[in-house]
């Protein structure tokens, strides 16, 4: 797992409980989960139809009239 052993790991853990707090770490833990979830949905939806119209055609048809 990346070089990270389970020693490694619980000061990681200890680290962030002493800087965010433990009132804080379930919202922490919410906002990443969301912002997972957001990008999967983002990747799994697929891309939008442009529907914008094309001038080129629009531009052809005034030069026949002329």
């Amino acid at each position: 797992m990346f070089g990270i052993g389970i020693p490694e790991l619980i000061i990681v853990l200890v680290i962030i409980l002493i800087i965010f707090g433990a009132g804080k770490l379930p919202e922490i833990g919410s906002a990443i989960g969301k912002g997972i979830k957001n990008f999967k949905k983002a990747s799994d939806e697929p891309e939008e139809i442009d529907v914008t119209p094309k001038s080129k055609k629009i531009d052809k048809d005034e030069e026949k009239q002329d």
